[in-house]
């Protein structure tokens, strides 16, 4: 979501401010003759008050306070993040994001998409403090970038990572990032769905995102996506803008701390992160495959491509042979179906994708329990590390 500057237009309301006339005492300037002078016409004003402010419903006001105070704590440990390109002897602004404090040594969390491709980069704080950032490993695969200062101004403290289990659809959470260079902009909303899968920057997914409808806008990209308590659940990345505009429509999406907590130590030990890859490609099994095929069960993970050359491959699983007609609709039949990874129930091919993606490492053998041709067999794959370039 790395956006160049953009302009901001500002809306001005008129207040109108209503002029009260203050009556005074009038008195008929003339007598009538033979008549007593009559007594003069007092006219009051009746007083006029401020309106009273209301109290809040306890509820609203404890949250409104955790709001406030969230805000104080977390602001200074959110950076604004500008991104220079080379051009001759001259540094041209390309783009802008966001980052948070990760830890005491100065190393700031952000996306790939935000840095990469930089020949300098801006890391600046709340108090206005301009450092100067160094890329310190970028992860293509995760979105993740990590970035680092010589120093930390005051009040920028790393911020505490939150337990992936703590997550639940219905929490409020808060974003604060740039949004179109706003600095230091708080939104708020709820985790709308967990578990989703959006694209990475290559042709590999990032499994267990996080989808909330937050505001969040070109230039929140890497900012924090936050639990009440100001611990971090997830790296802001992505949008869905309906494909009209590049603003929000009500659907955001961050990388789950699940995936920070795995990749961010290596990029700052070794400056890149080794991902576990199995080599297929398929989807979810469905009712219309599994009747096609004859199968006892419902659910798993279908292979519909063994990618050639890859772990999968190499231990024997099976792609799909081709597609059978039922009820009038082609479905791909033939391919293996994967119902368990090292005993671990398997009822989609995204759960394939987590336990690949966050369960293991390159190098470790998993047994798959696979159903080819309704016979059930064991199926064990040594797993490699993800290819840089896989053709789609």
């Amino acid at each position: 979501m790395m956006n160049l500057t953009s302009s901001t237009k500002k809306f001005f309301a008129a207040v109108m401010i209503p002029l009260v006339l203050l009556a005074c005492t009038v008195t008929t300037p003339w007598t009538v003759r033979n008549n007593p002078v009559q007594t003069p016409v007092v006219v009051t004003q009746p007083t006029l008050t401020a309106p009273q402010p209301i109290n809040l419903p306890p509820a609203v006001a404890d949250e409104q306070a955790v709001l406030i105070n969230l805000y104080q704590r977390i602001n200074p440990s959110v950076v604004h993040i500008t991104t220079y390109v080379r051009q001759g002897n001259t540094l041209i602004p390309n783009g802008v994001g966001s980052g948070f404090v990760y830890d005491a040594q100065g190393h700031i969390v952000t996306n790939a998409h935000v840095v990469q491709g930089a020949d300098d980069l801006d890391v600046v704080f709340s108090d206005n403090s301009t450092l100067i950032g160094k890329i310190v490993g970028i992860d293509l695969n995760s979105d993740l970038a990590v970035v680092q200062v010589d120093r930390l101004p005051e009040g920028a403290l790393p911020l505490p990572l939150a337990d992936p289990k703590s997550l639940a659809v219905g929490q409020t959470v808060v974003a604060i990032g740039n949004p179109f260079g706003l600095d230091g902009t708080l939104t708020r909303g709820i985790i709308s769905a967990l578990g989703r899968t959006i694209p990475g920057l290559t042709t590999f997914n990032i499994p267990e995102a996080i989808q909330t409808d937050a505001p969040i806008n070109p230039g929140n990209s890497g900012g924090p996506l936050l639990n009440l308590q100001g611990e971090v659940i997830g790296v802001n990345a992505q949008i869905e803008t309906g494909g009209t505009s590049r603003t929000n429509t009500g659907v955001g999406f961050a990388i789950p701390v699940s995936v920070v907590q795995l990749v961010v130590p290596d990029l700052i030990a070794r400056g890149q992160h080794d991902w576990a890859w199995l080599g297929v490609r398929g989807g979810t099994l469905s009712d219309v495959q599994a009747e096609a095929m004859n199968l006892s069960v419902t659910k798993g993970a279908y292979l519909s491509q063994i990618v050639s050359g890859g772990p999968a491959e190499k231990a024997g699983l099976r792609g799909s042979s081709g597609t059978r007609a039922v009820n009038g609709r082609e479905v791909e039949v033939g391919g293996d179906v994967i119902i368990a990874i090292d005993q671990t129930p398997v009822t989609s091919f995204e759960d394939v994708l987590v336990y690949v993606s966050l369960q293991v490492a390159p190098g470790q053998t998993v047994t798959l329990t696979v159903l080819r041709d309704g016979q059930q067999m064991q199926i064990p794959v040594t797993l490699e590390k993800r290819p840089k370039n896989l053709t789609p």
